[in-house]
């Protein structure tokens, strides 16, 4: 049965929202490339017009498709990411210290930001076919393991920033369709504990400033290995113990035995894989006063443009921070910070507000979707430009570390670019075909 409506009945709250943001975008920038003396000294705004009007293109053509054809095709279509994301290990260029870009010439882009997509679409399917798969242990570490797969091709290439975001898509998406939240609760508790003891022998090294034991323990593999055996064989007591009287904290004590046991090797890969430069963002994020000239000169600036917008800003192009070349990437991951230094708090509220109309109306088609397809399609989507928007902008005020990962909609960046539209293109197309069954 199907609905009399519109065919062009589309959400004009969200794509109201999304434009105005787009346009805002543009508007800063164009003024993170125009000199303290008035000289433009670079075009990326041109570039990111054309980016827009392609995106706008690719946005409406998604929300007038039905979500359900890309249902089948799900699984063939995450594959041909993860071999595109496998080919730019080997053959792909090196941008900002990744090899994370691949094409032809000027032709190409990243596909880590359109493997978020893929992602979204085959764990939807994957949990959406089966509704109770999210509830049972092996049905949760199989959509992680799905999960697993671009997190790691894009961390070897290394860009941290965006193999941060595949995890988030993930839990979202499986608390969603009603996954224990003590699934969901380990993972969390396992990440924070890989950050963690990640950081910690780099933070003896640069705040501490001397030797502590548990940070040795964790650095030398023999001593490592007798550590991973002593919290193994208390974990097989906590889990006798379990057995034996059910009583709750032996359950309790094998969960927290379980998370150090997994953290603790995944912590040591994390050392061997990513770059000094990235381990030192987690370092300044604490103190950048640390390296203020290097790791921290970041942090430092952004705060102070932020800082000193005030209530109404200093006015559209009359930025120092900006203008004076004082924040680098200023036109990417820094986007935010020459907004509230230009518009101050009113810019930055009306910017909010334009997020929460977005992510808002997605909740509620979300809520209102006929099928457990869409609503996972949708709550992927939301919980993917709602990580970027809390990373982001916690980033520009120094209260998350900086990890590379753009704002959504304002940053510079195609690839970026189009892969929030096109997520936004979906959320539209579920409410389009609302009426279909």
């Amino acid at each position: 049965m199907i609905k009399s409506r519109s065919v062009f009945e589309i959400d004009l709250y969200v794509a109201i929202a999304t434009v105005a943001l787009v346009v805002v975008g543009i508007l800063f920038i164009f003024s993170s490339g125009v000199t303290a003396d008035g000289q433009i000294v670079s075009r990326e705004y041109l570039r990111q017009i054309a980016w827009a009007a392609s995106g706008l293109v690719l946005m409406l053509l998604m929300t007038f498709v039905d979500y359900r054809v890309l249902n089948r095709p799900a699984v063939t279509l995450f594959g041909a990411v993860v071999l595109v994301l496998f080919l730019t290990l080997l053959f792909g260029r090196v941008v900002n210290g990744a090899r994370s870009w691949i094409g032809i010439g000027n032709l190409g882009g990243q596909p880590s930001e359109f493997a978020k997509l893929a992602l979204i679409i085959v764990l939807a399917r994957y949990f959406g076919d089966r509704p109770g798969r999210g509830r049972s242990v092996f049905g949760f570490a199989g959509g992680m393991a799905i999960a697993l797969v671009p997190t790691a091709l894009v961390l070897a290439q290394p860009d941290l920033g965006s193999a941060l975001v595949y995890m988030p898509i993930f839990l979202v998406i499986a608390y969603a369709a009603g996954a224990d939240g003590r699934f969901i609760g380990f993972v969390v508790g396992t990440a924070a504990a890989v950050a963690l003891f990640t950081v910690l022998p780099v933070w003896e090294e640069h705040l501490a400033g001397r030797s502590i034991p548990l940070v040795s323990v964790l650095t030398d593999r023999d001593t490592m290995g007798f550590l991973i055996g002593g919290l193994a064989l208390a974990a097989v007591l906590a889990g006798v113990g379990l057995v034996l009287t059910h009583r709750r904290v032996f359950f309790w004590i094998l969960y927290v035995l379980a998370i150090l046991i997994v953290a603790i090797p995944f912590a040591y890969v994390a050392r061997s894989v990513l770059q000094e430069y990235q381990i030192m963002r987690l370092i300044v994020f604490v103190d950048p006063y640390v390296d203020p000239r290097g790791a921290g000169w970041n942090i430092i600036q952004s705060v102070t443009a932020v800082g000193s917008g005030g209530p109404f800003g200093k006015g559209f192009l009359q930025g120092t921070q900006s203008h004076y070349q004082y924040l680098p990437q200023q036109s990417t991951d820094f986007i935010f910070s020459i907004l509230a230094e230009e518009w101050g708090f009113v810019g930055v509220t009306a910017v909010f507000v334009l997020f929460g109309i977005i992510l808002g109306r997605g909740l509620y088609i979300m809520a209102s979707a006929r099928d457990h397809f869409a609503a996972l399609i949708v709550a992927g989507v939301v919980g993917m430009i709602a990580f970027h928007l809390l990373v982001n902008i916690g980033m520009a005020v120094g209260i998350m570390p900086i990890t590379g990962i753009p704002l959504f909609l304002l940053s510079y960046g195609g690839s970026s670019l189009w892969t929030a539209m096109l997520g936004i293109g979906l959320i539209m197309s579920v409410y389009q075909h609302r009426y279909q069954y």
